[in-house]
């Protein structure tokens, strides 16, 4: 077994330390402030009880208990001051640690979030998305245990720890080097239970995301389960998925909870042995020697006033490492958490080296390109160049591809020598059966994926000059799968344009064929949408989706079976908002129901990756090729 699946991870931990102190820097230092006093009037009470037990030895020899009373009551209202301060102390650094924990997450939230919106779409599509889900609950939440209750604890039992060893020196040594024995064996043993506890927490957090994981694709596929009565199915790979996650916590529990005993009874044995060594030593008038022998001057005989304080002490000594002890597990879940949470943090961002902007521009009657800072309507690629220079080209929505090439995965060609030729106004169509690369043009057009080989050029610019923000600003794009977001119809809607009023979300609505449902709703555009708009059936929510994309009135749009779950008469409605839509746009358009293609200017047949037929409907059909025989045989591709 590799040893180092058994240590914890402290690069991630040292992450975690520069973010809190980064985050918060004076409030902590003033944490630490408050956790050093109460832990130092916690540990001082020793030093009192041994002065006040050796006065009490005293006056009892002399039985002036009046003389007695004035030496002991100041001593004992001092150590209620002290007391008094440790409470404030305490008081003051929970409440400062209750802000710094909220606000440290809330910040490492934002972060976490910040950088999932720039990772590239393949990050989502590699990996889970309960899985992702888990790392801002679960994980997060792990690492809430470690800066809200871990560091103080460890903090304020160093410090006693430290405090009361030192008083322990000062006192007797002899007796400080049999507690030192006694913590060592306590240390060896919880460094050998620890370790297995980190490597189950740390396997019991990507246990948790893969449940989730699971759980959240079922609930997402439960009419699908439902349907084809897979339930035991499913319910049989919750178990065995749940089983894992049962011996890993099972695991990492009972490591955990199996340390506290073992360190506790440790810790009474060592007081035992104490207490019947210091008897012994009382008994025989054993010298005592430590650091008290220098400043009182010469060797002294071990005295009860100093046994029994050191008792209490050890007993406080004991505990506090205990508790120190305790804290591994909560270390070893945070670090387990925030492996996972840097593993997406430090995933490589999508790259955006374009430099070519889109601007709100002004053309005058010869065709010059002026850029303004407000709306007209009117837009313009502002392209800088290496002398200084600034040109601007109006945006027309023209986009070719020449001879482009392209894989998912290394080795695994998608895409062979494509080439795609179409004028701005025109409705391009791509057919062809599942996994022969139609889609995946189009998530080239908007740079989702980058190409191996090849050109793509927007208005004559090379794709890869453009800004990504920029260029999918000047797309639409309606999916198959429509994703409506909690809010109301209305702000779906203007998802596309968030400054559109609200006369262009209902122009927009009517242009897609929405406004008719829209208004039969019971709350019409202010209608409450949640869970993907789940109240909505297929076919309504695919036109909102359609609304959303006719609203940001761009000059290019792409349509990945836009209308597929819409049903005959439905589809001939939006057709005619679509046909409006298209007016003086150029269109790509996705389809497996070849009845919504007929129209287009260009149809091109792809099959295996590549384009082995295209032009009209008319042309094609007079060819007899492979479109003549998917139009004449069947009119669904699947």
């Amino acid at each position: 077994m590799n040893n180092n699946k058994k240590k914890i991870n402290m690069s991630s931990l040292k992450r975690v330390f520069r973010f809190l102190y980064k985050s918060y820097p004076k409030l902590l230092v003033l944490v630490v402030v408050c956790i050093v006093i109460s832990s130092i009037t916690a540990a001082v009470p020793a030093i009192f009880q041994q002065q006040v037990l050796a006065d009490i030895k005293t006056f009892t020899i002399s039985g002036d208990w009046t003389a007695a009373s004035k030496v002991i009551i100041p001593k004992v209202l001092i150590l209620v001051a002290m007391y008094v301060v440790s409470l404030i102390s305490i008081t003051v650094y929970t409440q400062l640690m209750a802000k710094i924990t909220q606000g440290f997450l809330n910040k490492l939230r934002v972060q976490l979030f910040e950088k999932m919106q720039n990772l590239p779409i393949r990050y989502f599509d590699t990996n889970k998305h309960g899985d992702i889900m888990s790392k801002y609950t679960n994980d997060i939440d792990a690492i809430r245990q470690l800066v809200s209750q871990a560091l103080p604890t460890i903090l304020r039992a160093g410090v006693i720890i430290i405090s009361v060893l030192v008083i322990m020196i000062y006192y007797s040594l002899m007796l400080t080097a049999i507690v030192v024995c006694g913590v060592t064996i306590m240390l060896v043993v919880s460094k050998k239970v620890a370790g297995g506890s980190t490597r189950f927490f740390r396997k019991r957090q990507a246990s948790i995301g893969r449940t989730e994981a699971y759980v959240q694709e079922m609930m997402n596929g439960q009419k699908v389960i439902k349907v084809f009565n897979r339930e035991d199915e499913c319910t049989e790979e919750f178990e065995r998925i749940n089983e894992t996650l049962y011996h890993d916590s099972f695991k990492a529990n009972a490591y955990a909870n199996i340390l506290g005993p073992i360190i506790g009874n440790i810790g009474n044995v060592l007081y035992v042995s104490l207490a019947l060594i210091g008897g012994v030593l009382l008994l025989y008038t054993v010298p005592n020697v430590g650091l008290s022998c220098i400043t009182l001057g010469g060797l002294g005989v071990l005295t009860i006033d100093v046994v029994i304080p050191f008792l209490n002490m050890t007993k406080q000594f004991t505990g506090n490492v205990n508790q120190v002890s305790q804290q591994v597990n909560s270390i070893a879940m945070a670090v387990a958490g925030a492996d996972r949470i840097f593993s997406l943090m430090d995933s490589e961002v999508e790259v955006d080296d374009g430099y070519v902007t889109l601007v709100n521009a002004e053309i005058d009657e010869d065709g010059n390109v002026k850029e303004v800072d407000y709306r007209t309507g009117t837009w313009a690629w502002k392209h800088p160049h290496s002398d200084g220079t600034l040109t601007y080209t109006p945006l027309k929505g023209d986009v070719r591809m020449v001879e482009v090439d392209f894989s998912y995965v290394e080795g695994k060609q998608v895409l062979r020598n494509v080439s795609v030729f179409a004028e701005p106004g025109q409705k391009v169509a791509f057919v062809g059966a599942t996994g022969a690369g139609k889609t995946t043009i189009t998530n080239l057009f908007n740079r989702f994926y980058d190409i191996e080989d090849g050109k793509i050029r927007y208005d004559g610019i090379n794709i890869n000059k453009i800004k990504k923000s920029d260029l999918r600003r000047s797309m639409g794009l309606v999916l198959q799968d429509t994703n409506l977001f909690t809010g109301t119809v209305a702000e779906n809607i203007r998802y596309g344009k968030l400054d559109a009023t609200d006369e262009e979300v209902k122009a927009a609505a009517v242009l897609a064929g929405a406004d008719d449902f829209i208004c039969r709703l019971p709350q019409g555009y202010d209608t409450m949408l949640t869970n993907n708009g789940e109240n909505l059936s297929q076919g309504q929510r695919q036109l909102l989706a359609i609304a959303r994309a006719a609203v940001s009135n761009p000059p290019v749009m792409i349509l990945d079976e836009a209308t597929s779950s819409i049903d005959t008469h439905t589809e001939q409605i939006v057709q005619r908002g679509m046909d409006k839509l298209m007016e003086g746009r150029k269109v790509f358009v996705i389809a497996h129901r070849l009845s919504t293609v007929q129209n287009s200017d260009v149809i091109m047949v792809l099959e295996k990756g590549e384009i082995i037929e295209r032009g009209s409907h008319e042309k094609l059909i007079a060819d007899k090729g492979t479109y003549y025989q998917l139009y004449t045989g069947a009119f669904e591709l699947e």
